[in-house]
């Protein structure tokens, strides 16, 4: 993942994306001072520009009508028109643009938040609780250009697609420069695959909505699974609680935010818990699996972090783990499945198509991981052929 603390300052000449322009954002949020850090700390990178500025969602409806952007940093809680609102009424403007949800860490925002990731907006942003943290030098701002850049290529790429099948080009637009895809080998399937004793799943940008529809998948389309699943999903403190809370209720299964100590149930769901990496170890005394968190350094820049989860269950699991990545930026997960490769369990991977970002399932297809690269809507079909001992 590209750090862009790190990147050179902009000299007046805008780097272009590979489209050819600057990504152009739109910033909304009732407060004039936050408006402005956000803007400054994204016009810091050189290949973005703020095209616009608003007050509250129904100044962005209207805006986004004679300005298009690529992304939409959109806050949750404003006056004449909110975030939760205005997100369907983007969408209809502009299907392709991305949308971040900001917001405050409270419990309120994060079910928010959630609600709103269920109705279209593609990633969040936690505001930090002072503005003078979303400084050109905060950790704050290197995750939110990381997300933005990540996002806008995306919907580049979303728009791209749409105006190819509704046959609309750009007058004079530069031609796309063309992108020589690695070449990705899968690894066979066992002419007996082994019934996993447990699944992992890890995902980071785009998750939270892949998770809800593997999972709803999983839960309807069959018996419950027998084995445990663990997954991590890179969200921050109190989201993580709410996810776990929103997987249970629409999903109709045992979801729960991990807690250090409990032992390992099979059929049950457990998610990471925010700024804690979530691993797993046996108490001997008990002669149990138990859950194990620690606030270890950031790994991949995240805590929680897929990789430590993948080790540690590797060590308990061997072979019998089956693992799945889904979308998400960066490579998180790509150490850990290189564990899980070499002691003999399976990897499943999110195809391009169907990711928002193809960050962390495209890290692990390129190193030759993989067994299967899936498209969304096939995962859960597999996850449960190979949990019942079938072929996947």
């Amino acid at each position: 993942m590209a750090d862009p603390l790190n990147s050179p300052p902009s000299s007046g000449a805008q780097v272009k994306t590979p489209s050819g322009q600057p990504l152009r954002v739109m910033v909304v949020d009732d407060s004039v001072v936050v408006r402005g850090m956000l803007a400054r700390a994204l016009e810091n990178d050189p290949g973005i520009t703020v095209v616009a500025s608003v007050g509250n969602g129904q100044i962005a409806v209207s805006t986004l009508q004679h300005e298009p952007v690529d992304v939409i940093v959109l806050d949750v809680e404003m006056p004449v028109m909110d975030g939760l609102t205005a997100i369907p009424l983007l969408l209809k403007v502009m299907p392709s643009v991305k949308i971040i949800m900001a917001s405050t860490l409270t419990q309120r925002n994060a079910e928010i938040s959630i609600r709103a990731l269920e109705a279209g907006a593609t990633d969040y942003i936690a505001k930090p609780q002072a503005t003078r943290d979303m400084g050109s030098t905060s950790i704050f701002r290197q995750e939110f250009v990381t997300k933005v850049r990540a996002l806008g290529d995306a919907a580049r790429r979303g728009k791209s697609h749409i105006d190819a099948m509704s046959g609309v080009r750009e007058r004079a637009a530069p031609a796309p420069r063309e992108v020589v895809k690695p070449v990705i080998t899968l690894r066979s399937m066992p002419v007996i695959p082994q019934r996993p004793d447990a699944i992992a799943i890890g995902s980071s940008t785009g998750g939270p909505q892949a998770l809800m529809k593997v999972l709803e998948r999983l839960a309807h389309n069959g018996p419950p699974l027998t084995q445990p699943v663990l997954m991590t999903q890179h969200m921050p403190a109190t989201f993580t609680s709410i996810l776990a809370e929103h997987i249970s209720r629409q999903c109709g299964i045992p979801c729960t935010e991990a807690k250090e100590g409990e032992i390992i149930q099979g059929g049950h769901f457990y998610v990471a818990p925010g700024d804690n990496h979530m691993t797993i170890d046996r108490d001997l005394a008990r002669n149990q699996i138990c859950v194990r968190l620690n606030k270890d350094a950031p790994e991949n820049f995240c805590r929680p972090s897929v990789d430590p989860m993948l080790r540690s269950m590797t060590k308990i699991y061997g072979r019998k783990l089956l693992t799945v990545i889904l979308t998400g930026m960066g490579s998180d997960g790509c150490k850990g499945c290189e564990s899980v490769v070499a002691e003999g369990g399976i990897v499943l991977a999110q195809d391009e198509a169907s990711s928002v970002v193809w960050g962390m399932p495209g890290a692990v297809a390129v190193a030759g991981l993989c067994t299967a690269i899936l498209p969304l809507d096939q995962i859960a079909d597999s996850i449960r052929r190979l949990a019942t001992g079938g072929a996947g």
